[in-house]
């Protein structure tokens, strides 16, 4: 023999019911099946709802009765063709009388709201019953009333297990091929119809099953089973083939709404095989159900939540002097019917806390006031303090325990996204490790967890740029290039949920289309580096990162904010990391607290490895004796083509067009950016400089660099063309080589136009290239040499491609 149970979305549709007879018609070819259905889908909130209105006084009540009568007379007719003017016209005239008589009265009893709750199993199981005897099939309808005995605990009846196996042994030997009992209802022993409570049509079939012994149950419903987590929330949840019967408790406890925790335990008692299966796709995939765990499985086998909680909290100095201090509170909530989902408690007993559900808080609230009243007037306790807005998340696997480090694996994967857990519970048994968060979290929090524990070869990073300039749409085409084989062969995906430039934004939390990233930008919302922020902020994706492609300081100043957000910085712009040494300290220390990373590779040499290097030197434990560097890969440029032939003025147009230098040129020939550069390999190093710190001696003649626009800068170059032939000329005459160079030795810093004499590795320096010396305590004969192209948008773009990708394997 087999139990199926149909759920409301089963038998929620005339098609749904054809669906529902061809799995019932299958599965009693060859064996004897009891079928268990709940009310039509939505059908018992109205019952309730309309109960409340009758209380209410309101008449509207009469209108719902009408729509649930007419919803079911229509499937009726629908289904066997013909009208029913028997049962339905009968229940609903008892279901008229009895909601008049609430609304005479104003008042509902528990009794009254079981009968009208009732109506809708009985509703259904009619329904089912008429449309499978009308084909032919050989089924009996039982009154489960008549056979499921309760006590009067109206609303949530317990059975009376005696009784109603004595009756329903009693029936075994009657019941003919298909048995059909509607579930969720049951009586006293006075004949008073009761319900069962929340989940009670799935216990209805699990009691069933178990007083028949039968050797299997099947859960029928509009999913293909238990999912590795809610697929509402991640996308990426797939099936779970099989579990045991505490995971199946565990993630059922915890928001699975597949099953119901109680409905679990009668056939737990007896060994039966559960099987969870669509009614809609019934050959498809299915879960499965057995006392046995899977040994070579995930340790983890899914990932469970609760949205909507609250977390109760009382505390105090004395209350390890107050006898029975927790028996009285789970007493108070108890007595009030307040569920408690999680405990914690300090070892100290100076605190308590429960997670009770949101519907509950005001009368859990006032139960324990009042418990504990003589407690807080003395000042014994502290007022009885709810934290709304919170959600729990579970890890869920009957064999974790055999396995170290799940709890940390946890823990440490949402605290470096920045999610704070305010309440952990974890049995010895670890089958469970909950943890309750903020609810905005709830979303970021469990595809981490999912990511992690089921798609830990693909991980999934959201980047936010603002800048799309010259680099940034480099830097664009790189992603977009590189996509595809990221995932491939990687297993990372990259995806830009915002972009901005100075006017307009864009985002989409899916990932924007970088095929059209440009014209969905220019159709954007209106840009401000705050609201960009905050828009960051507000989608709270998992493995976010801040991207700053501009030489911004306002943009600079909000790296502070940003990774107090959890969320990593990377950028080629220099102005956050020269500011002063206090604040270069503190984004460096903001990032540790907050777990995030603050990452400028691009800051010094484009893409060439010069700060990583660095670095590892010094976490190495090798010393900085002296730094020699060109940096600028604009300089350079400029003093390789200038040959005094063609004009300083044209070579600096050239390098503009070619995209070698800032907008503004006066930038890189001011020597300030070289400054910037070195001043960060110097506080790399460990020193502790400021900008002051770096003398210049600058090349360009007086008043060039005063020049009021970039027009009258350019004009005063010209004006000055014979002294830069003049520099070039020395130069040549004395065989050397015009450079511009970044030194740190002996406690000083210098940045100036240097003559490069042959043999020095900085003579042959050609086109854009950097260079940069690293003298230290392992490399005093031969300094250790870093060089490359150090300009341009490219070059650029793929040392902060490098960056996000080292942020990534962190």
């Amino acid at each position: 023999m087999k139990v199926l149970k149909f759920g409301g979305t089963s038998v929620g549709s005339v098609a749904a019911i054809k669906s529902v007879a061809s799995i019932i018609n299958s599965a009693s070819t060859n064996n004897n099946i009891v079928v268990v259905v709940s009310a039509i889908g939505g059908v018992t909130n109205q019952l309730i709802q309309l109960s409340t209105r009758a209380q209410q006084g309101d008449t509207s009540y009469e209108a719902l009765i009408d729509q649930l009568k007419l919803q079911h007379t229509t499937m009726y007719t629908e289904l066997l063709g013909k009208e029913e003017e028997g049962f339905i016209n009968e229940l609903f005239s008892q279901l008229s009388e009895v909601c008049k008589g609430v609304f005479l009265l104003k008042e509902l009893t528990s009794r009254t709201s079981d009968f009208i709750q009732s109506c809708g199993e009985r509703l259904s199981s009619f329904i089912v019953f008429s449309y499978l005897k009308n084909e032919k099939v050989d089924i009996t309808l039982y009154d489960s009333r008549k056979y499921l005995i309760t006590d009067k605990q109206f609303g949530n009846a317990n059975i009376l297990i005696k009784e109603t196996s004595e009756l329903l042994l009693g029936l075994k030997s009657e019941m003919g091929s298909v048995s059909l009992f509607p579930g969720f209802i049951a009586s006293t022993l006075e004949n008073e119809t009761t319900t069962l409570g929340r989940g009670g049509s799935d216990y209805t079939a699990s009691l069933l099953a178990n007083v028949f012994e039968a050797e299997a149950l099947e859960i029928w419903t509009d999913v293909n089973g238990l999912m590795t987590a809610d697929p509402r929330l991640v996308k990426q949840a797939h099936l779970l083939p099989h579990v045991s019967y505490e995971e199946a408790l565990e993630l059922s406890h915890f928001g699975a709404k597949v099953l119901y925790p109680p409905s679990i335990q009668p056939a737990l008692d007896k060994g039966i095989t559960i099987w969870v299966k669509n009614t809609f796709d019934a050959e498809g995939e299915c879960t499965k159900i057995t006392k046995e765990w899977d040994e070579k499985k995930n340790l983890v086998r899914g990932i469970s939540s609760i949205k909507e909680i609250a977390l109760l909290n009382l505390s105090g100095n004395s209350m390890v002097g107050i006898p029975s201090f927790s028996f009285r509170l789970f007493r108070a909530l108890s007595e009030a019917r307040v569920n408690v989902i999680l405990i914690t408690q300090a070892s100290s007993e100076h605190s308590i806390c429960v997670a009770i559900s949101t519907v509950d808080v005001d009368k859990a609230k006032e139960a324990v006031s009042q418990e504990f009243k003589t407690e807080l007037e003395l000042r014994k306790l502290n007022a009885v303090s709810i934290d709304t807005d919170m959600s729990i998340l579970a890890l869920v696997g009957a064999n974790m325990k055999n396995q170290v480090g799940i709890c940390g694996k946890m823990f440490d994967t949402l605290g470096r996204n920045g999610i704070s857990v305010t309440a952990i519970a974890q049995g010895s048994s670890e089958r469970n490790i909950s943890a309750v968060i903020h609810r905005s979290d709830m979303k970021k929090a469990i595809n981490l967890l999912h990511e992690s524990f089921f798609l830990s070869e693909i991980k999934k990073v959201h980047l936010f740029i603002v800048g799309v300039g010259n680099v940034g749409r480099a830097f664009l085409n790189q992603i977009s290039e590189q996509q595809e084989y990221l995932l491939k062969e990687h297993h990372l995906n990259i995806l830009v949920a915002g972009i901005a430039n100075s006017k307009q934004s864009y985002f989409e939390e899916e990932g924007i289309d970088l095929k059209r990233w440009a014209d969905l930008l220019n159709d954007g919302d209106a840009y401000h580096i705050d609201s960009f922020v905050s828009r960051i902020d507000e989608l709270n994706l998992r493995n976010s990162v801040f991207v700053d492609i501009t030489a911004s300081e306002d943009i600079a100043q909000v790296y502070q904010a940003v990774l107090e957000k959890s969320i990593s910085v990377v950028t080629p712009n220099k102005i956050a990391a020269t500011r002063s040494m206090e604040q270069y300290r503190k984004l460096k220390q903001t990032a540790r607290k907050y777990g995030a990373q603050f990452l400028f590779e691009t800051n010094v040499a484009a893409g060439l490895p010069v700060i990583s290097t660095l670095n590892d030197l010094i976490k190495s434990g090798d010393k900085i004796l002296s730094i020699e560097a060109v940096l600028s890969g604009t300089l350079n440029y400029l003093f390789n083509e200038y040959n005094g032939q063609s004009t300083f003025k044209s070579i600096i147009e050239s390098a503009k067009a070619l995209g070698l230098t800032e907008p503004d040129p006066r930038l890189d020939l001011s020597g300030e950016d070289v400054i910037r550069k070195l001043l960060i390999l110097m506080r790399e190093s460990g020193l502790e400089v400021e900008m002051k710190d770096v003398d210049l001696v600058s090349f360009l003649p007086e008043g060039c660099l005063e020049a009021p626009s970039l027009d009258s800068f350019y004009q005063k170059v010209e004006d000055n063309e014979p002294y830069f032939k003049a520099l070039y000329n020395e130069a040549e005459q004395a065989k050397t080589k015009l450079r511009v160079v970044a030194s740190y030795k002996n406690g000083k810093a210098t940045v100036g136009l240097q003559k490069i004499e042959e043999g020095h590795p900085f003579y042959f320096l050609e086109g854009k290239d950097n260079i940069v010396l690293f003298h230290t305590e392992r490399y005093k004969a031969q300094p250790l040499v870093i060089k490359g192209a150090g300009a341009g948008a490219e070059v650029t773009a793929s040392g902060i491609f490098a960056d996000v990708l080292r942020l990534v394997n962190n």
